[in-house]
């Protein structure tokens, strides 16, 4: 039997990018994001990503619902967007700007890049959902260096 708390410590040693995940609740047409560094491509031919979310996520019920997400691809200046989604929902939204993609997706401003997706699957991993979307649209607003995740804090790449 693999402990789970080594096991969330190995993978702590794989270093990812950081992302905001955003979907428009159709009940309501509220809202939804929250911090990942579960976001991976899938397939070039369709463009497909995935990504993540645990079942006890306040937010599931939302992306389920939404058939749609946006992945805003976080830069190295973005660890405070990132403490905010990675947080209590409550609040995560109040001030913050943002437009509506073409899916009803939240785009945050200032990301390395982002995907507008149409969610194709939900699949069911252990104690997570999987959600699989076609990329309808992509943007890279603007040039910079990413924020990474790696052994459970914050990391910058080293410059040449």
């Amino acid at each position: 039997m693999i402990d789970p708390r080594r096991f969330r410590d190995a993978l702590g040693r794989f270093a990812t990018g950081i992302t905001v995940i955003t979907c428009l609740d159709p009940q309501g047409e509220v809202p939804n994001g929250f911090t990942a560094n579960s976001f991976s491509s899938l397939s070039l031919d369709p463009p497909l990503v995935l990504f993540s979310l645990r079942r006890d996520a306040g937010c599931l019920g939302a992306f389920e619902r939404a058939r749609a997400f946006a992945v805003n691809v976080l830069a190295e200046d973005h660890q405070g967007l990132s403490n905010r989604f990675a947080g209590k929902e409550a609040g995560r939204w109040e001030g913050l700007e943002f437009e509506a993609g073409q899916t009803g997706a939240p785009l945050l401003p200032g990301m390395l890049a982002q995907f507008e997706c149409r969610t194709e699957m939900i699949h069911d991993g252990g104690d997570h959902r999987i959600f699989v979307g076609r990329v309808l649209r992509l943007t890279m607003p603007r040039e910079g260096e990413p924020l990474v995740y790696y052994q459970g804090d914050y990391r910058f790449l080293a410059r040449d």
